[in-house]
């Protein structure tokens, strides 16, 4: 029996490696996409709608702003990749409730080009607002750009006194 039970955990742990391990790149990149989506989602439910229009200084982009302009990047990129290129319009919101769907509707767009992404598929080229680029690194930048607006609006958070979702207890 101790052997039976051995073979089939080997059998188990490898084909997990090998299910880990066959698109690493693109497993990676899902898997920074899941958490900026995860942090984001959960800050732009958490502000109140009455803190949408807080900006630390006025020169700058309020919470509401910002998380229009994510939506808006995500959404032409994302579609961009997934063959359809769409202008959206978020940037032009400024109410929690529409802001909040179309964070939403952009990160559906996204989920379908990550789902669609393998390493195989990586390096299918893609045109974007800036210029011609791989799918990876198209859909990289949008993460790596998502990640750097949720720092901003993490400090915003602070200024409010709300703890930013990637700061909270676990």
């Amino acid at each position: 029996m101790n052997r039976y039970l051995t073979i089939v955990l080997t059998t188990a742990a490898a084909c997990t490696v090998h299910a880990q391990t066959a698109n690493p790149l693109s497993t990676e990149a899902k898997q920074a996409y899941t958490g900026v989506k995860n942090n984001v989602t959960k800050l732009a439910d958490k502000v109140p709608e009455a803190d949408y229009g807080f900006k630390a200084t006025p020169e700058i982009r309020s919470i509401g702003q910002l998380i229009g302009h994510v939506a808006d990047s995500q959404m032409r990129t994302c579609s961009a990749v997934n063959g359809a290129a769409k202008q959206p319009t978020a940037s032009s919101k400024t109410a929690k409730a529409d802001l909040v769907a179309a964070l939403k509707e952009s990160f559906a767009e996204c989920d379908k080009a990550f789902e669609s992404l393998t390493d195989a598929t990586a390096a299918k080229m893609v045109k974007t607002a800036r210029g011609e680029r791989t799918s990876l690194g198209a859909l990289m930048g949008t993460t790596s750009h998502s990640n750097e607006e949720y720092g901003y609006l993490a400090v915003y958070l602070r200024l409010k006194g709300i703890v930013p979702p990637s700061s909270e207890p676990r």
